[in-house]
């Protein structure tokens, strides 16, 4: 049986480097819009030039590496450093050039905003090229671990287990130690005493941190990764983890504005919202979210900016289903805002004498009215409409009412178009998580891990651009782009002042709560 015969290894071949790259490689793009940026521009840190010495490594060298590499599922540094010396599309890229994994690791390092200077720039370029309207967007978020592992996350509680269970332990080898003392037992006696000597250790490592979490206000601490928390994943599972958020736009589901957060959706709403309206120069849009972004003061603070709020309202909860039927919820009594007053379902008017109350909930505060009727006593259906010892039923009006009513209007008149939300946005997260593996993050700081993400999304975009238009077109489009770097930086700029604003606003929350 004849076999094809293959080439011989030793033999010489005239050959370039160019020939091996087809021209529709993902690289020609990299290439080409690396090429068109001037990073100093964008922020990124630029070497000072040596006179003496060897020379440093220009850095485009390690975005273009960057970009090859997140696009193709590597991240590692090590790992790229191994890719330019046997990948022959990484050596076109880089032109034979082969740095060292700790130089590659320092450029993701250092430039956390530049990177997603980069991203909005890129954004811009797409908008530029029509690829994004701007009319509907999607927004959602998906948790990626952090490089903090659950044991070293504490809560108060925790912390307070410890120090329990370490009394507990020292009070037991208290015992064993009168008892081998008088037993005269010299070798079991020095056990126990280092054993009571790492115990006093271990307590004044608790004490410390205990200190630490009551001084920060916040409700837990990380050891490994300080700006790591522990967020509920799915159902009750909890990780210690990185919000990722994301606004996708409805026409080519590309990615518009993107930030990483440490805390649940319930207040993020209007952070991702308005970096949308910036990052793309709108004067309105419709936002879509899920119900786990459902916030009075997040959807009011979206309306003011001119954005329609179109988020799925939670499930209303019966709060007294011994007392209250279906038909006298809350859901059923109607508000008159011109003279402030509910009517019931019996028709009755419930008023309010004005006082505003606190409320405080899952480290948010708000402020509400009650709203009552002396009807209630002599009401025929009271029985049906509340199990209260008065007789009495109450109404509680949030200061965000009407914004919460706003919503749920354009969610009942817009469903069809809310059903496409998982259409939108879903598919982004799967992408980056289950097929190119980043469900997790090795860098840590929020800072950090905010210039990961950007990067990682700047590359979703890159290969979702190259599907819809291919190379030839983009690299056509390129070459008339005239990239506006200040727009791009004032952009961030804005991006970290709302990021503060937000915070703050959280913290001032977290704290009256």
């Amino acid at each position: 049986m004849a076999y094809l015969i293959p080439q011989d290894r030793f033999q010489v071949q005239m050959r370039s480097m160019d020939e091996a790259i087809g021209k529709d490689n993902a690289v020609r793009f990299i290439d080409a819009f690396v090429a068109h940026l001037e990073l100093a521009k964008l922020g990124f840190v630029i070497p000072n030039e040596k006179t003496e010495g060897r020379p440093a490594f220009n850095p485009k060298v390690f975005l273009m590496l960057y970009f090859y590499g997140y696009l193709n599922g590597i991240r590692s540094s090590r790992k790229l450093e191994k890719e330019a010396i046997r990948n022959l599309e990484v050596q076109w890229l880089l032109a034979g050039l082969v740095p060292n994994y700790h130089t590659i690791a320092d450029f993701r390092k250092l430039n956390p905003k530049a990177l997603k200077a980069t991203f909005k720039l890129f954004v811009l370029f797409l908008k530029d090229a029509d690829l994004i309207t701007g009319e509907v967007i999607a927004m959602d978020g998906t948790k990626v671990r952090a490089n903090n592992s659950k044991k070293n996350n504490y809560s108060q509680k925790k912390i307070e287990r410890h120090l329990a269970y370490i009394e507990e332990k020292t009070n037991q080898y208290l015992s064993e130690l009168d008892k081998n003392d008088v037993l005269e037992q010299p070798e079991q006696l020095k056990q126990v005493q280092e054993k009571i000597a790492r115990l006093k250790t271990n307590k004044i490592k608790y004490e410390e941190l205990s200190k630490t979490l009551e001084a920060s206000a916040e409700p837990q601490i990380s050891t490994t990764d300080a700006d790591a928390r522990a967020l509920l994943v799915q159902g009750q599972v909890v990780e210690v983890s990185y919000n990722m958020q994301a606004a996708v736009d409805q026409k080519h589901n590309l990615v518009v504005a993107t930030h990483t957060i440490n805390r649940n959706d319930r207040n993020a709403m209007s952070g991702i919202a308005l970096e949308a309206k910036e990052n793309l120069s709108l004067t309105t849009f419709t936002a879509i979210l899920d119900k786990g972004y459902h916030n009075g003061r997040e959807l009011e603070t979206c309306q003011k900016a001119g954005i329609t709020t179109l988020v799925c309202p939670p499930t209303l909860a019966n709060s007294n289903e011994k007392g209250t039927t279906e038909a006298y919820i809350v859901d059923k009594f109607i508000y008159h805002p011109q003279t402030d007053t509910y009517t019931c379902p019996a028709g009755s008017t419930l008023s309010t004498i004005g006082t505003w109350h606190k409320k405080t909930r899952e480290r948010d505060s708000y402020l509400f009215k009650k709203y009552r009727t002396p009807d209630c006593k002599t009401c025929p259906v009271q029985p049906l409409c509340t199990a209260k010892a008065d007789g009495r039923r109450e109404i509680e009006r949030s200061q965000y009412a009407e914004a919460v009513a706003i919503n749920k209007d354009n969610y009942n008149t817009n469903k069809e178009l809310y059903r496409k939300r998982q259409e939108i946005n879903e598919h982004i997260f799967g992408t980056i998580k289950r097929q190119w593996g980043y469900n997790h993050t090795n860098l840590r700081g929020l800072a950090k891990v905010n210039g990961e993400i950007a990067l990682i999304m700047t590359v979703y975009n890159l290969k979702r651009a190259m599907n819809i238009l291919g190379i030839e077109k983009l690299l056509a489009l390129l070459k008339t782009w005239n990239p506006d770097y200040q727009k791009a930086l004032a952009l961030s700029s804005k991006r970290l002042v709302l990021m503060q604003y937000n915070e703050s606003k959280y913290l001032h929350f977290a704290q009256a709560a």
